[in-house]
């Protein structure tokens, strides 16, 4: 049986965790620029994120996924793999999200600025 003071630490929880992920989704992730697609580890294509382009990717085993990059986003609008889980994940446009194809070694990536100081290191 919960008690008041149970129930006054799991929303307490709750809030520091509800104000953890809106921080994290609007003040930690920025933006990203460019696009990274990488076919089994390797970048095959690093694109910028403004400009609107279809790309037909060949991936692991001959596997083609059609990535689309469109109004400052990117998602993988269709592949051939058998279950199409990357074309559910929906689109992409902040920094660190990725959108992966398992069967055919597919990972689209947005990423910063190249020219971006992540540390500085003495």
């Amino acid at each position: 049986m919960l008690k008041k003071k149970d129930g006054l630490l799991i929303g307490t929880i709750l809030i520091v965790c509800l104000i953890s992920y809106v921080l994290i989704q609007f003040v930690v992730k920025k933006d990203g620029n460019l696009v990274l697609i990488k076919v089994d580890g390797a970048i095959k294509y690093q694109l910028k994120i403004d400009e609107d382009k279809q790309l037909k990717v060949s991936g692991y085993n001959g596997g083609e996924n059609i990535i689309v990059i469109k109004d400052g986003a990117v998602r993988m609008s269709d592949a051939d793999c058998p279950d199409k889980l990357c074309v559910n994940m929906g689109s992409i446009s902040r920094t660190g999200e990725t959108i992966v194809c398992l069967p055919h070694r597919v990972v689209v990536e947005i990423a910063g600025n190249q020219s971006d100081i992540d540390s500085v290191v003495q």
